[in-house]
């Protein structure tokens, strides 16, 4: 098994832009969409605790269409749950 070296979520206060690029590099498939196992690759990265349950949750939250990944159209329902949730700083919420 091959080991993954991850960029470090930035410091600080965090744009929506900035952290849908850091997810980028846990969409495996390439599909421009973050599943909940991907998001829990995400969360095992910053060491988080509970991260599996934490990504399911932020799946579901953030998920409209229910179709198990979170698009770029879910995006901004996913920085919501980041901040409420994550104790994230994640400025420019906006849609895509």
């Amino acid at each position: 098994m091959a080991f993954m070296r991850y960029r470090a979520l930035p410091q600080g206060e965090v744009t929506a832009e900035e952290f849908w690029a850091w997810l980028g590099q846990f969409d495996a498939d390439h599909d421009g969409r973050i599943s909940r196992d991907e998001l829990q690759r995400a969360l095992r990265s910053l060491n988080l605790w509970f991260a599996s349950w934490k990504a399911r949750e932020g799946v579901r939250s953030a998920d409209a269409n229910r179709d198990g990944a979170v698009g770029r159209e879910e995006a901004g329902r996913l920085f919501a749950y980041a901040q409420r949730q994550l104790g994230g700083k994640i400025t420019q919420l906006r849609s895509y």
